[in-house]
């Protein structure tokens, strides 16, 4: 194919991709989901196994060999970008006065799945081994299979938490709170997961690990005072911070990538050394660019995973192992996450609340198995049921929630007047600080 041929069908695939999955995303918020539903929608549907399999001529010229990597680099630039704007957000001081129900929602959301993921890799590794999976799985793969059950979306969460108006209240703030801890213990999880993971690369595990932690070391110790001066000095321009932190962020993920951790390790270790406003507040100056940039880009990254969903390989063990896993998924989370929130005092309402919004697992998820797909930990088959399993308890969050919150339920944490329209936060802004301390996460249109 000719260099102008290649750029017009890489032109084409991208105005299909970026318009396909915004209108997708925008019929799933009317039909009140949330948008990266029907974003991850679009993208499988824009892959080989349904428009590959209806139309195998259509999908060829639309979606050629040659384009693969130009769409993949695309992919993991969103991504990066992405999960450099969740570590900049991420804030535990978040926990406030209610550290202790937060921090035991937290744990116990990870462990129930984590022990459930794995004890159940392990009791079905025959039925397993149908799906292309080891017969004999590694600890990496053991642990991988808990982990896929442990994660929930911070993103969807917030989301969802904020459309329903939950963001004043005990149940929004303990389940916000507990799911930004659980991300730093899934990633943290998952980053040992890859150095163990043995994908072929040229060093062994214990050099990579000590470069790992040789590397996390000089982030913390020199990358957030050199930041610091070159951010806030005299003379440095606003519109010269988002290039030069997407550039670090990008620098960071490329070595991550180097030491044998994936990219998006680099991308979160950016983002959280990154030094905030002098007053301990998040940049809107910075954090709009993020956000628009993500929110444009993202869709690649769904059209590169839906790509590896292989649906006509599934059969009937590959159906009946994802209504065992969603059934397993939503279960443990919201069983663990009620039980837990019931622990720390909350009523038999918000607890329920609680449970349920932490059931959402959606691109966080989706990032997690694209990892473990490409680390070997996965084969395509599961890998096809975990992303499906995704999309099914992202949809079902919202019905469930429903079912279990009243009209106006959930006890809030600051007066009503805090949460009526003219105190939302516009797009890329913070949203005021309530009376326990507890700060709403800025809004993108990620979710």
């Amino acid at each position: 194919m000719s260099p102008d041929a290649l750029i017009t069908h890489l032109v084409g695939a991208s105005a299909l991709i970026l318009v396909a999955a915004h209108a997708a995303g925008w019929a799933a918020r009317r039909l009140g989901q949330p948008y990266i539903a029907g974003q991850l929608v679009a993208g499988m549907a824009l892959g080989p196994s349904l428009l590959g399999g209806v139309a195998p001529g259509v999908y060829a010229r639309l979606f050629p060999e040659e384009i693969d990597t130009a769409l993949t680099g695309f992919a993991q630039f969103a991504l990066v970008v992405f999960l450099f704007a969740v570590g900049y957000e991420l804030d535990l001081k978040v926990l406030g006065d209610r550290a202790r129900t937060t921090v035991t929602v937290a744990l116990a959301s990870f462990v129930v799945p984590m022990a459930a993921g794995t004890g159940g890799a392990l009791l079905f590794r025959e039925q397993l081994s149908g799906l292309g999976m080891p017969r004999d799985p590694s600890p990496a793969v053991l642990v991988f299979a808990g982990l896929a059950l442990s994660i929930t979306a911070v993103p969807v969460l917030t989301a969802i938490v904020r459309e329903n108006g939950l963001a004043p209240t005990v149940p929004g703030v303990v389940a916000v709170s507990a799911a930004g801890l659980l991300d730093v213990v899934c990633w943290t999880v998952l980053a040992g997961t890859m150095l163990d993971s043995g994908d072929g690369h040229a060093l062994t595990w214990p050099w990579r690990l000590l470069l790992a932690a040789g590397f996390v070391v000089l982030m913390l110790l020199a990358a957030r005072p050199l930041l610091r001066r070159l951010l806030w000095r005299a003379g440095t321009s606003p519109a010269l911070r988002p290039a030069l932190l997407i550039g670090f962020a990008l620098a960071s993920a490329g070595v991550s990538h180097a030491v044998g951790l994936h990219v998006i390790f680099g991308a979160l270790l950016a983002g959280v050394v990154t030094p905030r406003e002098p007053d301990g507040t998040l940049d809107p100056d910075l954090l709009r660019p993020l956000n628009d940039v993500g929110s444009l880009l993202l869709p690649f990254f769904f059209v590169i995973s839906g790509r590896a969903v292989t649906l006509n390989t599934m059969g009937t063990a590959g159906w009946i192992a994802l209504l065992a896993v969603t059934v397993l998924a939503v279960l443990t989370k919201v069983g663990s996450g009620t039980a837990a929130a019931r622990l720390g005092g909350l009523g038999r309402q918000d607890a329920r609340i609680v449970g349920v919004l932490l059931s959402a697992r959606g691109l966080t998820e989706l990032i997690a198995l694209d990892a473990g797909l490409r680390a070997g930990l996965l084969s395509p088959d599961l890998y096809t049921v975990l992303v499906f399993m995704a999309l099914a308890t992202t949809l079902l969050t919202q019905p469930l929630l429903r079912l279990t919150r009243p009209q106006g339920g959930g006890k809030r944490t600051r007066p009503p007047c805090d949460t009526g329209p003219a105190a939302r936060p516009a797009k890329g802004q913070t949203a005021p600080a309530g009376q326990d301390g507890t700060r709403a996460a800025p809004v993108a249109d990620l979710s």
